[in-house]
């Protein structure tokens, strides 16, 4: 397919988007049993225009003045892509499979129109509803923030040190320009262009043999700063797919009680496949059934991980179609499961224990707000101070302060400030 019909392509796939209401992948999956003609370069260019255009939704339509689809995807190749009108124009020239020409007020308003004057939230492209809350969190540095949270993220890796160490791994990830990450002592880091697929990772022999994991920088910096050390008995209460669970294992050693479980037992049905892989042998999984699968654990943990269920407004630049249906029930049944979980975690911890409370939010509610609601509830608990949960970074740890938004109840990441998806980490500990 010509780069043309690809946009032409794009516009079908969000024409569909919006008329059907329903999930961009599916869409895309629709698009291709549709279109077999279409080769996997094709697929992931229509992918990555699509995408695009769904992280530039309010700010593309602005700039256009027009919310049609084909309006979006002409304001996004100028926002995103960095398109001039001439060059867009060369793509819409009407020929077969192209989009049509471009009108006078098209063309127009991608020579002349700028964002200036804009609202936050279309500057930013994100819910107008979440405007009071970003400007609690970010003040009047928001459409930098939230303009960062809508740029395609580059994808990284994991090292497993219970298989390798980082330079070998990076050495033989040569040919796909794996770089280290800035934070991570365990990370490395792929670039991707805006129309490049992303590298088959579970094909490489690394993968296969479980040395490299796929994790997002802040996700490894986020099980790093729980500091779970070997002989410990540690607790992954909401393991999911066992991401967190396989850095934590690595962190141990090996060595230690390592007991892995969630609520929702369809979450975990991965994780008995990528802890064989990784080498792991000290995890126990824990599925839910008829009883309480911590049963007789009350006060007994060294450290409790807690990898929030939350809004997950920090994933965003990999999720962008989650933001435009994101609602605020959805928000307030967050918190609630919150507030559940870490009155849970509290019950397990012993004196002189410690919870680790993650979430992929930089939403206040879920972060700060959250954990001094917690400290009302349990005034036996103290906040570790973000300074000292964050040294393990060890020569890294003064710049990534720097860089990072510390504050009495822990410390957030952001794609802006740390380059990495958006993370909030605290850790609160029971006193002897």
């Amino acid at each position: 397919m010509t780069p043309a019909a690809r946009l032409s392509a794009a516009m079908e796939v969000i024409a569909a988007i919006d008329t059907q209401r329903i999930p961009a992948t599916n869409a895309l999956k629709d698009w291709g049993v549709a279109h077999r003609f279409a080769g996997s370069g094709d697929r992931a260019a229509i992918s990555g225009l699509v995408y695009d255009v769904l992280r530039r939704r309010s700010s593309s339509a602005w700039l256009m003045d027009d919310d049609s689809p084909r309006a979006r995807v002409l304001g996004m190749l100028k926002l995103e892509r960095g398109f001039d009108v001439e060059r867009i124009s060369r793509l819409c020239d009407g020929a077969r499979f192209a989009p049509a020409p471009l009108s006078d007020d098209e063309r127009a308003a991608l020579a002349s129109r700028t964002l200036d004057g804009a609202p936050a939230h279309v500057a930013g492209d994100f819910p107008e509803w979440l405007d009071d809350a970003f400007a609690k969190v970010f003040g009047d540095n928001r459409i930098p923030e939230t303009s960062a949270m809508a740029r395609r993220a580059p994808l990284d890796l994991r090292v497993n040190t219970l298989k390798s160490d980082r330079d070998k791994v990076r050495a033989s990830l040569r040919h796909l320009g794996a770089q280290p990450t800035p934070w991570s002592p365990f990370g490395l880091r792929i670039e991707l262009d805006a129309d490049a697929r992303s590298p088959g990772i579970q094909a490489e022999p690394d993968f296969i043999k479980g040395a490299v994991e796929i994790q997002d920088e802040g996700s490894q910096l986020a099980a790093l700063f729980t500091a779970a050390k070997s002989g410990e008995q540690v607790i992954d209460l909401c393991a999911g797919a066992g991401g967190k669970t396989l850095a934590l294992a690595a962190m141990m050693g090996g060595r230690g009680r390592l007991i892995a479980t969630d609520r929702d037992k369809r979450q975990l049905a991965p994780i008995h496949e990528r802890l064989s892989r990784a080498g792991v042998h000290n995890a126990d999984v824990r599925t839910p059934k008829d009883g309480d699968p911590l049963a007789g654990l009350d006060g007994s943990s060294d450290l409790v991980v807690i990898d929030a269920p939350c809004t997950g407004t920090g994933t965003w630049r990999r999720n962008p179609d989650a933001k435009w249906r994101m609602r605020p029930g959805a928000l307030e049944q967050r918190v609630k499961d919150q507030i559940e979980v870490l009155d849970r975690a509290a019950r397990l911890v012993k004196p002189g224990g410690r919870v680790a409370y993650i979430t992929c939010s930089v939403l206040p509610q879920e972060n700060g707000e959250q954990i001094r609601h917690f400290i009302s509830r349990h005034p036996d608990f103290e906040i570790v101070n973000a300074t000292d949960f964050t040294a393990p970074l060890g020569e890294r740890a003064i710049a990534f302060r720097d860089a990072a938004l510390l504050s009495s109840e822990g410390v957030l990441l952001t794609p802006q400030r740390t380059k990495t998806d958006g993370f909030f980490v605290s850790v609160l500990k029971r006193p002897h």
